[in-house]
This record gives structure tokens, C-alpha cells and sequence, in this order.
């Protein structure tokens, strides 16, 4: 597959989120990894309708909030060993073939190999790292708060290890 520059991965896929009718209310391209958008709150089921078929969104609340977001991971890059205090998160793979590592502890188990049209559910607590594998990987993802008084943000990682000293 050809290589595509980050900048015009990310206007492609903005692209496409507009056409789809979703309101971008942040997009990060800044992260080491790649970088990520994230979807107006009240677009939930519209977003799990298209990107999880239909998924219904009350079946994924725990604390009454979600939060839908796209990562985007670039090629041989890994996000942080990390894991979430007041969030769980589910993932489906929309492009691209990545890589996940998940584990109840810090001590990291063997990567697996998703797939387009794959889902990986990642609960609260649970060790988990994204792996951008030999093309952009892009994944829909939904943040599950836990905690309707205090709801996660980007700032609810903790990070084991990672690969760029943050």
C-alpha cells in the first residue's frame, strides 16, 4: 500500500466525517503517534450506527456519558502503555490492519492483530496499547465514563511506558 502523508490522511478523513454529517469539535494531529478527532457528544448513536452497526448507545453507558472519538495511528508508532481510571473504551478497526496489546496488569501480553471491521472492548483499569502496524491504522472509538461527577478526559491516562517520554 502507498504511504500516504499524515496531513492528507487527516483532511481525507475530516472529509469523510463531514459527509457523514458529524460535527468535529477537536482534531489532534500533534501526537507522536498520529492524533485523533473527537465527534460532538450528542452524535453518539449516529456515530455507533455508523461505525459499530447499530450499536446501541444506552447498552454502552455506565455513567450516563459518552464520548465518540477516530484515532488515527501511524505506521510502526505505538501509543502509551496505559490504562484509564474513570473510562472504559471500545474500539472497532475501520482501515488499515493494527496491532493490540492488552493485559489486567502491567506486564504487557502478545500483540493481536485486528482487522477491518474488528471490535476490541477495553474495560476500566484493563492495560492496553494501539500499534500502528506496516500502513495508518484508523479506528472509531467510544469513551464509556464511569464517573458521571468527574467524566475522563485526556488527561485520565496513566502510562506504564511509553515510547516518547511523556
Amino acid at each position: 500500500m502507498t504511504y500516504q502523508a499524515k496531513e492528507e490522511l487527516f483532511k481525507e478523513i475530516e472529509g469523510t466525517l463531514e459527509e457523514q454529517g458529524f460535527q468535529v469539535v477537536k482534531q489532534d494531529q500533534t501526537r507522536p503517534w498520529g492524533g485523533f478527532f473527537v465527534i460532538e457528544e450528542s452524535q453518539a448513536q449516529q456515530f455507533a450506527n455508523t461505525y459499530f452497526n447499530g450499536l446501541d448507545v444506552q447498552e454502552l453507558k455506565i455513567a450516563g456519558k459518552l464520548s465518540p472519538k477516530i484515532l488515527v495511528v501511524a505506521p510502526g508508532k505505538r501509543l502509551s502503555w496505559q490504562y484509564h481510571h474513570r473510562r472504559a473504551e471500545i474500539w472497532q478497526v475501520v482501515r488499515g490492519i493494527v496491532g493490540v496489546v492488552t493485559s489486567d496488569t502491567d506486564e504487557e501480553n502478545e500483540l493481536q492483530i485486528l482487522n477491518p471491521g474488528d471490535v476490541i472492548r477495553l474495560n476500566q483499569g484493563e492495560r492496553h496499547r494501539l500499534v500502528g502496524l506496516d500502513e495508518w491504522g484508523v479506528l472509531a472509538e467510544i469513551w464509556q465514563h464511569t464517573d458521571a461527577g468527574n467524566p475522563s478526559d485526556e488527561d485520565d491516562i496513566v502510562r506504564v511506558q511509553d515510547d516518547f517520554g511523556r
